[in-house]
């Protein structure tokens, strides 16, 4: 069955759901009418399948009958949204991915249990944004050299060079989401104040 089989398929089944809803609810063709502003024959060529259904017609009549539109269209049911992947060890680092689609923004949480043992910061496109769940991180950005502790947050623009790991007192857990660039988090972490 091609896609164009399968909208069909669900477009032939939104008259009979339609004709359905209104009759389960004891409402006339006229009175829907009324409430719509849709003119009777066009609901009667609707119902009987001899109009194909739009927006302009599934809105008002959703609203009429105080529907989801989902329920109109017999959208299907939307699947598990738990994210199944498995986790990704790298270095000495475990992320597990909190997003299931390629591309465009990424969410993972990450534990790291050693640090590596000299920074080696690296550039590449993208922008970054980092929590720290519990533990320090130590994030190392262009001329900053700085640690975030539990409840901390970091964004930075990842051309910027850049490393980031635990410190060597402990493993860090931290949620790290990475945009391409110009996808910019809207969260803002101000550094501490030297002094």
């Amino acid at each position: 069955m091609t896609e164009d089989d399968r909208i069909d398929a669900v477009l032939n089944e939104v008259g009979p759901r339609l004709r359905r809803v209104r009759r389960d609810r004891g409402v006339t063709l006229a009175e829907l009418s009324a409430a719509t502003g849709i003119s009777v024959s066009t609901l009667s060529r609707l119902e009987s399948g001899q109009r194909k259904p739009s927006l302009e017609l599934l809105l008002p009549l959703a609203r009429a009958h105080q529907v989801p539109l989902d329920e109109l269209v017999g959208a299907p049911a939307v699947g598990d949204p738990r994210v199944k992947a498995k986790p990704i060890v790298r270095h000495g680092r475990t992320m597990y991915p909190l997003t299931r689609q390629p591309g465009g923004l990424q969410a993972y949480k990450v534990i790291q249990e050693k640090p590596y043992e000299a920074p080696e910061p690296r550039v590449h496109e993208g922008y970054e944004w980092v929590y720290v769940l519990s533990g320090r991180l130590r994030l190392v950005l262009g001329e900053h050299d700085v640690v975030l502790t539990a409840g901390e947050a970091a964004e930075f623009d990842t051309r910027v060079p850049h490393w980031f790991g635990p410190t060597p007192d402990g493993p860090v857990e931290f949620l790290s989401l990475f945009g391409p660039q110009g996808e910019r988090m809207h969260v803002r972490a101000r550094p501490k104040k030297s002094g």
